[in-house]
């Protein structure tokens, strides 16, 4: 299928590169930590552990939208990006005032703060980067 609109600048070249290796990279510590909690202790924060697994599809996801650069994986990266940082926004607003829900850490928990807060400022680098590498009209 030939998409008719103007092609974007690509996502995959320059700066957007080593953003695809830090949402891999996040995609790995994510997979691998939410793994192993579900595995070993599912029981003690089932809401924590599940969202640190939503987190690492979402990761993946972005990483391969990021990655391929063109209209569709723009729009996989966009929606991803997004519902990332609103997740980061309100699990660790949830995750300050209702510690009861949180019982264990994710890695949204308190904004991100156990990953340095790289969590938050991923997201926002995404949109950036899609924003900045966006077709201006002519």
């Amino acid at each position: 299928m030939v998409e008719t609109d103007a092609p974007h600048r690509a996502t995959n070249r320059g700066p957007g590169r080593l953003l695809i290796a830090v949402y891999l990279l996040f995609a790995i510590a994510a997979t691998s930590r939410a793994g192993l909690q579900i595995a070993t202790r599912f029981d003690e924060a089932p809401v924590a552990y599940l969202l640190s697994a939503l987190a690492a599809v979402i990761y993946i996801v972005a990483a391969a939208g990021l990655a391929r650069a063109g209209h569709g994986g723009r729009r996989v990266a966009l929606v991803c990006c997004s519902v990332e940082f609103v997740g980061v926004i309100g699990v660790g607003i949830l995750s300050l005032t209702d510690k009861a829900l949180f019982p264990d850490e994710t890695v949204w928990s308190q904004f991100g703060s156990g990953y340095g807060y790289i969590p938050l400022v991923l997201p926002a680098l995404g949109l950036f980067w899609l924003w900045r590498t966006r077709n201006d009209p002519a």
